[in-house]
Protein backbone atom coordinates (compact mmCIF):
# COMPACT_ATOMS: atom_id res chain seq x y z
CA UNK A 1 0.00 0.00 0.00
CA UNK A 2 1.25 3.45 -0.85
CA UNK A 3 2.44 5.62 2.03
CA UNK A 4 3.29 9.27 2.28
CA UNK A 5 5.36 11.54 4.47
CA UNK A 6 3.62 12.87 7.58
CA UNK A 7 2.74 16.27 6.17
CA UNK A 8 1.88 15.16 2.65
CA UNK A 9 -1.27 13.47 1.46
CA UNK A 10 -1.86 11.34 -1.62
CA UNK A 11 -4.14 12.33 -4.44
CA UNK A 12 -6.60 9.47 -4.51
CA UNK A 13 -9.17 8.82 -7.19
CA UNK A 14 -12.42 8.80 -5.24
CA UNK A 15 -15.22 6.38 -6.02
CA UNK A 16 -18.66 7.69 -6.93
CA UNK A 17 -21.36 6.79 -4.33
CA UNK A 18 -23.58 3.92 -5.39
CA UNK A 19 -27.25 4.40 -6.12
CA UNK A 20 -29.79 3.54 -3.46
CA UNK A 21 -30.97 0.49 -5.41
CA UNK A 22 -27.53 -1.08 -5.22
CA UNK A 23 -27.27 -0.28 -1.52
CA UNK A 24 -30.61 -1.91 -0.83
CA UNK A 25 -29.72 -4.93 -2.94
CA UNK A 26 -26.61 -5.50 -0.81
CA UNK A 27 -28.18 -4.84 2.61
CA UNK A 28 -26.97 -8.05 4.23
CA UNK A 29 -28.31 -9.26 7.56
CA UNK A 30 -26.07 -8.24 10.47
CA UNK A 31 -25.84 -11.42 12.49
CA UNK A 32 -23.53 -11.33 15.49
CA UNK A 33 -20.73 -13.83 15.20
CA UNK A 34 -20.88 -13.82 11.42
CA UNK A 35 -19.19 -16.76 9.73
CA UNK A 36 -16.70 -17.15 12.57
CA UNK A 37 -16.72 -18.84 15.94
CA UNK A 38 -14.12 -19.04 18.69
CA UNK A 39 -13.13 -22.43 17.26
CA UNK A 40 -12.25 -20.84 13.93
CA UNK A 41 -9.74 -18.55 15.68
CA UNK A 42 -7.70 -21.66 16.49
CA UNK A 43 -7.50 -22.74 12.86
CA UNK A 44 -4.32 -22.28 10.87
CA UNK A 45 -3.79 -18.83 9.29
CA UNK A 46 -4.15 -20.27 5.78
CA UNK A 47 -7.66 -21.53 6.55
CA UNK A 48 -8.73 -18.17 8.00
CA UNK A 49 -7.26 -16.34 5.02
CA UNK A 50 -9.32 -18.59 2.75
CA UNK A 51 -12.42 -17.64 4.78
CA UNK A 52 -11.55 -13.98 4.22
CA UNK A 53 -11.28 -14.43 0.47
CA UNK A 54 -14.68 -16.15 0.45
CA UNK A 55 -16.17 -13.19 2.34
CA UNK A 56 -14.56 -10.78 -0.10
CA UNK A 57 -16.14 -12.65 -3.01
CA UNK A 58 -19.58 -12.02 -1.49
CA UNK A 59 -18.97 -8.54 -0.05
CA UNK A 60 -16.28 -6.67 -1.95
CA UNK A 61 -14.24 -3.92 -0.34
CA UNK A 62 -15.60 -1.54 -2.97
CA UNK A 63 -19.15 -2.28 -1.80
CA UNK A 64 -18.33 -0.73 1.60
CA UNK A 65 -17.93 2.67 -0.06
CA UNK A 66 -20.37 5.45 -0.83
CA UNK A 67 -23.53 6.48 0.94
CA UNK A 68 -26.98 7.13 -0.39
CA UNK A 69 -29.87 7.40 2.11
CA UNK A 70 -32.70 4.92 1.78
CA UNK A 71 -35.69 6.10 -0.25
CA UNK A 72 -37.84 6.05 2.88
CA UNK A 73 -35.19 7.06 5.38
CA UNK A 74 -36.38 7.81 8.91
CA UNK A 75 -36.76 11.35 10.23
CA UNK A 76 -33.51 12.05 12.19
CA UNK A 77 -35.26 14.47 14.58
CA UNK A 78 -37.93 11.87 15.37
CA UNK A 79 -35.18 9.36 16.14
CA UNK A 80 -33.53 11.85 18.51
CA UNK A 81 -36.88 12.39 20.22
CA UNK A 82 -37.33 8.62 20.52
CA UNK A 83 -33.87 8.17 22.07
CA UNK A 84 -34.65 10.96 24.56
CA UNK A 85 -37.48 8.96 26.11
CA UNK A 86 -36.69 7.86 29.64
CA UNK A 87 -34.16 10.64 30.16
CA UNK A 88 -34.47 13.41 32.72
CA UNK A 89 -37.01 15.73 31.08
CA UNK A 90 -35.41 18.94 32.35
CA UNK A 91 -32.03 17.96 30.87
CA UNK A 92 -33.14 16.91 27.37
CA UNK A 93 -33.11 20.53 26.08
CA UNK A 94 -29.44 20.72 27.07
CA UNK A 95 -28.81 17.67 24.88
CA UNK A 96 -30.42 19.37 21.88
CA UNK A 97 -28.66 22.65 22.65
CA UNK A 98 -25.27 20.98 22.62
CA UNK A 99 -26.03 19.11 19.40
CA UNK A 100 -27.23 22.30 17.71
CA UNK A 101 -23.89 24.03 18.24
CA UNK A 102 -22.32 22.69 15.03
CA UNK A 103 -22.41 19.69 12.67
CA UNK A 104 -19.41 18.34 14.62
CA UNK A 105 -21.27 18.58 17.95
CA UNK A 106 -24.33 17.03 16.28
CA UNK A 107 -22.27 14.09 15.02
CA UNK A 108 -21.02 13.34 18.54
CA UNK A 109 -24.59 12.96 19.78
CA UNK A 110 -25.98 11.18 16.74
CA UNK A 111 -24.67 7.64 17.24
CA UNK A 112 -28.20 6.23 17.08
CA UNK A 113 -28.87 7.97 13.78
CA UNK A 114 -25.70 6.64 12.22
CA UNK A 115 -26.33 3.11 13.53
CA UNK A 116 -29.73 3.08 11.85
CA UNK A 117 -28.11 4.26 8.62
CA UNK A 118 -25.26 1.76 8.80
CA UNK A 119 -27.80 -1.05 9.17
CA UNK A 120 -28.85 -0.39 5.56
CA UNK A 121 -25.30 -0.71 4.17
CA UNK A 122 -23.38 -3.78 3.00
CA UNK A 123 -21.75 -5.83 5.78
CA UNK A 124 -19.07 -8.50 5.78
CA UNK A 125 -21.03 -10.35 8.48
CA UNK A 126 -17.91 -10.55 10.66
CA UNK A 127 -18.82 -9.40 14.16
CA UNK A 128 -16.59 -8.71 17.15
CA UNK A 129 -16.56 -6.41 20.17
CA UNK A 130 -16.85 -2.90 18.78
CA UNK A 131 -16.81 0.54 20.38
CA UNK A 132 -20.14 1.42 18.77
CA UNK A 133 -19.51 5.18 18.98
CA UNK A 134 -16.03 5.37 17.52
CA UNK A 135 -15.62 9.07 16.72
CA UNK A 136 -12.32 10.89 17.14
CA UNK A 137 -13.19 12.61 20.44
CA UNK A 138 -13.81 9.25 22.12
CA UNK A 139 -10.05 8.64 22.18
CA UNK A 140 -7.53 10.17 24.56
CA UNK A 141 -4.97 9.69 27.28
CA UNK A 142 -5.45 8.38 30.81
CA UNK A 143 -3.54 6.72 33.62
CA UNK A 144 -3.51 2.94 33.96
CA UNK A 145 -3.69 1.25 37.39
CA UNK A 146 0.11 1.02 37.13
CA UNK A 147 0.16 4.85 36.77
CA UNK A 148 1.40 4.76 33.21
CA UNK A 149 -0.15 7.19 30.71
CA UNK A 150 -1.57 5.48 27.65
CA UNK A 151 -3.58 6.52 24.60
CA UNK A 152 -6.72 4.49 23.96
CA UNK A 153 -10.45 4.51 23.28
CA UNK A 154 -12.12 6.03 26.32
CA UNK A 155 -15.89 5.86 25.77
CA UNK A 156 -17.78 2.57 25.65
CA UNK A 157 -21.42 3.48 26.31
CA UNK A 158 -22.42 1.88 22.98
CA UNK A 159 -19.99 -1.05 22.95
CA UNK A 160 -21.43 -4.40 21.90
CA UNK A 161 -20.79 -7.31 19.56
CA UNK A 162 -21.35 -5.91 16.07
CA UNK A 163 -19.94 -5.30 12.57
CA UNK A 164 -16.27 -4.28 12.76
CA UNK A 165 -16.56 -1.99 9.73
CA UNK A 166 -19.07 0.25 11.54
CA UNK A 167 -16.32 1.42 13.91
CA UNK A 168 -14.03 2.26 11.00
CA UNK A 169 -16.76 4.13 9.14
CA UNK A 170 -17.78 6.17 12.19
CA UNK A 171 -14.15 7.10 12.92
CA UNK A 172 -13.29 8.13 9.38
CA UNK A 173 -16.53 10.04 8.85
CA UNK A 174 -15.85 11.92 12.09
CA UNK A 175 -12.48 12.99 10.69
CA UNK A 176 -14.21 14.53 7.66
CA UNK A 177 -16.76 16.29 9.89
CA UNK A 178 -13.97 17.61 12.15
CA UNK A 179 -11.92 18.72 9.14
CA UNK A 180 -14.82 20.81 7.93
CA UNK A 181 -15.32 22.24 11.43
CA UNK A 182 -11.68 23.36 11.41
CA UNK A 183 -12.07 25.00 8.01
CA UNK A 184 -9.97 22.53 6.00
CA UNK A 185 -10.54 22.12 2.27
CA UNK A 186 -12.22 19.13 0.67
CA UNK A 187 -8.94 17.58 -0.45
CA UNK A 188 -7.49 17.70 3.06
CA UNK A 189 -10.67 16.23 4.54
CA UNK A 190 -10.62 13.34 2.06
CA UNK A 191 -6.95 12.65 2.56
CA UNK A 192 -7.24 12.67 6.37
CA UNK A 193 -10.01 10.07 6.21
CA UNK A 194 -8.07 8.03 3.64
CA UNK A 195 -4.92 8.03 5.76
CA UNK A 196 -6.87 6.78 8.78
CA UNK A 197 -8.47 3.92 6.83
CA UNK A 198 -5.09 2.99 5.36
CA UNK A 199 -3.50 3.09 8.83
CA UNK A 200 -6.18 0.76 10.20
CA UNK A 201 -5.42 -1.63 7.34
CA UNK A 202 -1.64 -1.54 7.78
CA UNK A 203 -1.72 -1.93 11.57
CA UNK A 204 -4.13 -4.86 11.35
CA UNK A 205 -1.63 -6.49 9.00
CA UNK A 206 1.05 -5.99 11.67
CA UNK A 207 -1.15 -7.51 14.38
CA UNK A 208 -1.92 -10.45 12.10
CA UNK A 209 1.81 -11.23 12.05
CA UNK A 210 2.35 -10.86 15.81
CA UNK A 211 2.20 -13.69 18.33
CA UNK A 212 -1.23 -13.65 19.98
CA UNK A 213 0.05 -12.64 23.41
CA UNK A 214 2.29 -9.91 22.00
CA UNK A 215 -0.67 -8.37 20.18
CA UNK A 216 -2.81 -8.65 23.32
CA UNK A 217 -0.25 -6.87 25.51
CA UNK A 218 0.42 -4.08 23.02
CA UNK A 219 -0.39 -0.55 24.15
CA UNK A 220 0.27 3.02 23.03
CA UNK A 221 2.45 5.09 25.35
CA UNK A 222 1.09 8.65 25.48
CA UNK A 223 4.46 10.23 26.23
CA UNK A 224 5.98 8.44 23.26
CA UNK A 225 3.19 9.87 21.07
CA UNK A 226 3.98 13.38 22.33
CA UNK A 227 7.74 12.94 21.90
CA UNK A 228 7.18 12.04 18.24
CA UNK A 229 5.14 15.15 17.46
CA UNK A 230 6.73 17.32 14.77
CA UNK A 231 4.60 20.40 15.39
CA UNK A 232 6.35 22.15 18.30
CA UNK A 233 3.28 24.19 19.20
CA UNK A 234 1.09 21.09 19.44
CA UNK A 235 3.82 19.33 21.40
CA UNK A 236 3.88 22.17 23.93
CA UNK A 237 0.08 22.12 24.24
CA UNK A 238 0.04 18.33 24.71
CA UNK A 239 2.86 18.46 27.27
CA UNK A 240 1.02 21.18 29.19
CA UNK A 241 -2.16 19.09 29.19
CA UNK A 242 -0.30 16.07 30.54
CA UNK A 243 1.43 18.09 33.27
CA UNK A 244 -1.90 19.60 34.27
CA UNK A 245 -3.51 16.17 34.40
CA UNK A 246 -0.86 14.59 36.63
CA UNK A 247 0.27 17.60 38.68
CA UNK A 248 -1.95 16.50 41.55
CA UNK A 249 -3.84 13.31 41.99
CA UNK A 250 -7.08 13.51 40.06
CA UNK A 251 -9.14 13.25 43.20
CA UNK A 252 -7.30 16.00 45.05
CA UNK A 253 -8.03 18.36 42.16
CA UNK A 254 -11.66 17.33 41.93
CA UNK A 255 -12.07 17.59 45.69
CA UNK A 256 -10.96 21.22 45.65
CA UNK A 257 -12.99 21.99 42.54
CA UNK A 258 -16.25 20.23 43.32
CA UNK A 259 -16.78 20.48 47.07
CA UNK A 260 -18.10 23.17 49.37
CA UNK A 261 -15.09 24.50 51.23
CA UNK A 262 -14.99 23.97 54.97
CA UNK A 263 -17.83 21.47 55.13
CA UNK A 264 -17.73 18.55 57.55
CA UNK A 265 -18.46 16.01 56.26
CA UNK A 266 -17.51 17.37 52.85
CA UNK A 267 -20.33 17.97 50.40
CA UNK A 268 -20.42 18.31 46.61
CA UNK A 269 -21.09 21.90 45.59
CA UNK A 270 -24.21 22.55 43.52
CA UNK A 271 -23.68 24.23 40.14
CA UNK A 272 -27.11 23.86 38.50
CA UNK A 273 -28.14 22.79 35.95
CA UNK A 274 -24.95 20.72 35.38
CA UNK A 275 -24.21 19.61 38.99
CA UNK A 276 -26.96 19.44 41.60
CA UNK A 277 -28.47 17.38 44.40
CA UNK A 278 -31.74 15.85 43.25
CA UNK A 279 -34.04 15.75 46.28
CA UNK A 280 -36.88 14.24 44.25
CA UNK A 281 -34.68 11.32 43.21
CA UNK A 282 -33.44 10.89 46.76
CA UNK A 283 -37.03 10.67 47.99
CA UNK A 284 -37.88 8.00 45.41
CA UNK A 285 -34.82 5.81 46.02
CA UNK A 286 -34.65 4.47 49.55
CA UNK A 287 -31.52 4.26 51.65
CA UNK A 288 -31.73 0.48 51.44
CA UNK A 289 -31.94 0.57 47.62
CA UNK A 290 -28.88 2.80 47.47
CA UNK A 291 -27.01 0.54 49.85
CA UNK A 292 -27.86 -2.54 47.77
CA UNK A 293 -26.78 -0.79 44.55
CA UNK A 294 -23.41 0.06 46.06
CA UNK A 295 -22.91 -3.48 47.36
CA UNK A 296 -23.77 -4.89 43.92
CA UNK A 297 -21.20 -2.53 42.40
CA UNK A 298 -18.65 -3.68 44.96
CA UNK A 299 -19.32 -7.32 44.05
CA UNK A 300 -18.59 -6.57 40.37
CA UNK A 301 -14.99 -5.60 41.22
CA UNK A 302 -12.06 -7.97 41.47
CA UNK A 303 -11.49 -9.17 45.09
CA UNK A 304 -8.31 -7.14 45.69
CA UNK A 305 -10.05 -3.98 44.49
CA UNK A 306 -12.89 -4.53 46.93
CA UNK A 307 -10.29 -4.40 49.71
CA UNK A 308 -9.18 -0.99 48.43
CA UNK A 309 -12.75 0.29 48.02
CA UNK A 310 -13.59 -0.77 51.57
CA UNK A 311 -11.12 1.79 52.89
CA UNK A 312 -13.48 4.55 51.72
CA UNK A 313 -16.89 5.64 52.94
CA UNK A 314 -19.50 7.37 50.78
CA UNK A 315 -20.32 10.85 52.13
CA UNK A 316 -22.25 12.51 49.28
CA UNK A 317 -23.66 12.08 45.77
CA UNK A 318 -25.04 14.44 43.15
CA UNK A 319 -26.28 14.53 39.56
CA UNK A 320 -23.63 15.58 37.02
CA UNK A 321 -24.50 16.26 33.36
CA UNK A 322 -21.81 14.95 31.02
CA UNK A 323 -21.00 14.69 27.31
CA UNK A 324 -23.33 15.25 24.40
CA UNK A 325 -25.08 11.96 23.65
CA UNK A 326 -25.29 11.11 27.38
CA UNK A 327 -27.08 14.31 28.40
CA UNK A 328 -30.37 13.52 30.11
CA UNK A 329 -29.45 10.01 31.16
CA UNK A 330 -29.10 9.39 34.90
CA UNK A 331 -25.48 10.25 35.58
CA UNK A 332 -23.80 11.53 38.70
CA UNK A 333 -20.83 11.51 41.01
CA UNK A 334 -20.19 10.04 44.44
CA UNK A 335 -17.69 11.45 46.92
CA UNK A 336 -15.98 8.89 49.12
CA UNK A 337 -13.44 9.67 51.85
CA UNK A 338 -10.94 7.32 53.48
CA UNK A 339 -10.14 7.16 57.18
CA UNK A 340 -7.07 9.26 56.41
CA UNK A 341 -9.23 11.93 54.76
CA UNK A 342 -8.26 11.02 51.18
CA UNK A 343 -11.02 11.80 48.64
CA UNK A 344 -12.19 9.44 45.90
CA UNK A 345 -14.71 10.53 43.26
CA UNK A 346 -16.63 7.83 41.43
CA UNK A 347 -18.83 8.57 38.44
CA UNK A 348 -21.96 6.51 37.84
CA UNK A 349 -23.61 6.59 34.44
CA UNK A 350 -26.87 5.09 33.33
CA UNK A 351 -26.30 2.17 30.97
CA UNK A 352 -29.01 2.07 28.32
CA UNK A 353 -29.30 -0.34 25.42
CA UNK A 354 -26.51 0.15 22.88
CA UNK A 355 -27.63 1.96 19.74
CA UNK A 356 -26.11 -0.97 17.83
CA UNK A 357 -28.13 -3.69 19.57
CA UNK A 358 -31.41 -3.25 17.64
CA UNK A 359 -29.51 -4.26 14.49
CA UNK A 360 -27.67 -7.37 15.73
CA UNK A 361 -28.98 -10.72 16.87
CA UNK A 362 -26.49 -11.88 19.48
CA UNK A 363 -26.50 -9.85 22.72
CA UNK A 364 -24.22 -11.59 25.25
CA UNK A 365 -25.19 -9.46 28.26
CA UNK A 366 -28.65 -8.75 29.65
CA UNK A 367 -27.22 -6.23 32.12
CA UNK A 368 -26.32 -3.08 30.20
CA UNK A 369 -23.72 -1.99 32.75
CA UNK A 370 -21.98 -5.34 32.50
CA UNK A 371 -22.07 -5.01 28.70
CA UNK A 372 -20.14 -1.74 28.90
CA UNK A 373 -17.65 -2.94 31.49
CA UNK A 374 -16.94 -6.21 29.66
CA UNK A 375 -16.51 -4.40 26.35
CA UNK A 376 -14.18 -1.81 27.85
CA UNK A 377 -12.04 -4.43 29.57
CA UNK A 378 -11.78 -6.37 26.32
CA UNK A 379 -10.98 -3.46 23.99
CA UNK A 380 -8.74 -1.29 26.18
CA UNK A 381 -5.11 -2.15 26.87
CA UNK A 382 -5.72 -1.27 30.54
CA UNK A 383 -8.93 -0.28 32.30
CA UNK A 384 -9.88 1.77 35.33
CA UNK A 385 -9.19 0.25 38.74
CA UNK A 386 -12.75 0.95 39.94
CA UNK A 387 -14.63 0.01 36.76
CA UNK A 388 -17.75 -1.96 37.65
CA UNK A 389 -21.52 -2.16 37.24
CA UNK A 390 -24.71 -2.15 39.31
CA UNK A 391 -28.43 -1.51 39.09
CA UNK A 392 -30.99 0.68 40.77
CA UNK A 393 -34.77 0.60 40.53
CA UNK A 394 -35.55 0.02 36.82
CA UNK A 395 -32.12 1.22 35.62
CA UNK A 396 -28.69 -0.23 34.96
CA UNK A 397 -25.47 1.66 35.69
CA UNK A 398 -21.73 1.40 35.33
CA UNK A 399 -19.22 3.03 37.64
CA UNK A 400 -15.67 4.33 37.18
CA UNK A 401 -13.36 6.97 38.59
CA UNK A 402 -14.50 10.48 37.69
CA UNK A 403 -11.18 11.38 36.13
CA UNK A 404 -7.75 9.84 36.38
CA UNK A 405 -5.10 11.96 34.65
CA UNK A 406 -7.46 12.25 31.70
CA UNK A 407 -5.98 14.00 28.66
CA UNK A 408 -8.51 14.98 25.99
CA UNK A 409 -7.60 15.68 22.34
CA UNK A 410 -7.57 19.35 21.35
CA UNK A 411 -9.24 18.87 17.99
CA UNK A 412 -10.30 22.48 17.49
CA UNK A 413 -6.70 23.80 17.39
CA UNK A 414 -5.33 21.14 15.06
CA UNK A 415 -4.09 22.00 11.59
CA UNK A 416 -4.53 19.53 8.73
CA UNK A 417 -1.17 17.75 9.28
CA UNK A 418 -1.95 17.43 13.02
CA UNK A 419 -5.39 15.93 12.39
CA UNK A 420 -3.93 13.60 9.76
CA UNK A 421 -1.47 12.19 12.30
CA UNK A 422 -4.12 12.08 15.00
CA UNK A 423 -6.46 10.16 12.69
CA UNK A 424 -3.76 7.59 12.03
CA UNK A 425 -3.16 7.28 15.77
CA UNK A 426 -6.86 6.63 16.40
CA UNK A 427 -6.90 4.09 13.57
CA UNK A 428 -3.93 2.27 15.07
CA UNK A 429 -5.70 2.22 18.42
CA UNK A 430 -8.86 0.82 16.84
CA UNK A 431 -6.91 -1.85 14.99
CA UNK A 432 -5.33 -2.95 18.28
CA UNK A 433 -8.74 -3.08 19.98
CA UNK A 434 -10.24 -5.14 17.14
CA UNK A 435 -7.23 -7.46 17.17
CA UNK A 436 -7.96 -8.19 20.84
CA UNK A 437 -11.63 -9.02 20.32
CA UNK A 438 -11.52 -10.45 16.78
CA UNK A 439 -9.31 -12.23 14.28
CA UNK A 440 -6.61 -9.95 12.88
CA UNK A 441 -5.55 -12.65 10.43
CA UNK A 442 -8.97 -12.89 8.82
CA UNK A 443 -9.62 -9.13 8.85
CA UNK A 444 -6.22 -8.37 7.37
CA UNK A 445 -6.69 -10.96 4.66
CA UNK A 446 -10.06 -9.42 3.80
CA UNK A 447 -8.57 -5.91 3.63
CA UNK A 448 -5.66 -7.05 1.47
CA UNK A 449 -2.81 -4.80 0.33
CA UNK A 450 -4.40 -2.56 -2.27
CA UNK A 451 -6.02 0.85 -1.75
CA UNK A 452 -9.53 -0.53 -2.38
CA UNK A 453 -10.56 -0.47 1.28
CA UNK A 454 -9.19 3.02 2.03
CA UNK A 455 -10.79 4.41 -1.14
CA UNK A 456 -14.16 2.86 -0.24
CA UNK A 457 -14.15 4.11 3.35
CA UNK A 458 -13.16 7.60 2.19
CA UNK A 459 -16.02 7.78 -0.30
CA UNK A 460 -18.42 6.71 2.44
CA UNK A 461 -16.98 9.20 4.93
CA UNK A 462 -17.32 12.21 2.65
CA UNK A 463 -20.86 11.29 1.61
CA UNK A 464 -21.92 10.61 5.19
CA UNK A 465 -20.46 13.91 6.39
CA UNK A 466 -22.82 15.53 3.87
CA UNK A 467 -25.69 13.54 5.42
CA UNK A 468 -24.63 14.72 8.87
CA UNK A 469 -24.77 18.34 7.67
CA UNK A 470 -28.33 17.78 6.46
CA UNK A 471 -29.37 16.13 9.72
CA UNK A 472 -27.86 18.94 11.78
CA UNK A 473 -29.81 21.43 9.69
CA UNK A 474 -32.98 19.41 10.37
CA UNK A 475 -32.42 19.71 14.12
CA UNK A 476 -31.81 23.46 13.88
CA UNK A 477 -35.00 23.82 11.85
CA UNK A 478 -36.96 21.74 14.38
CA UNK A 479 -35.76 23.90 17.27
CA UNK A 480 -36.62 27.13 15.45
CA UNK A 481 -40.07 25.76 14.64
CA UNK A 482 -40.66 24.89 18.29
CA UNK A 483 -40.84 21.16 17.56
CA UNK A 484 -38.19 20.49 20.22
CA UNK A 485 -36.81 22.69 22.98
CA UNK A 486 -33.11 23.48 23.18
CA UNK A 487 -31.08 25.11 25.93
CA UNK A 488 -27.59 26.49 25.48
CA UNK A 489 -25.30 26.57 28.52
CA UNK A 490 -21.74 27.88 28.50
Amino acid sequence: MARTKDDQAPRVTRKRPKGSEEVEAHAYAHRAGGPLSQDSLRKAPAERQAMARAIRDKVSRKSLGGWTPAKRRFDPVELLIETSKGRVDSLVPIRYGRMMASPFAFYRGAAAIMAADLATTPSTGVHLQICGDCHLVNFGGFATPERKLVFDINDFDETTVGPWEWDVKRLCASLVVASRANGFGDDDAKDIAWEAAAAYQSHLAEYAQMPVLEAWYDHIDLQDVIDRMRDEEMKRLATKSVHKAVEYTAHTKEFIKLTVQGGSPPRIQDEPPLIYHDETLENHVTVEERRKAFLDYRDSLLPERRVLLDRFETVDAAVKVVGVGSVGTYCGIMLLVSGNGDPLFLQFKEARQSVIDPFVDNKPYKHQGQRIVAGQRLMQSASDLFLGWTQGPRRHFYVRQLRDAKVSPQIEVMRAPNLRRYGRLCARTLARAHARSGDAVLLSAYLGKSDAFADAITSFSVAYADQNDRDHASLVKAVRAGRVDAMTIA
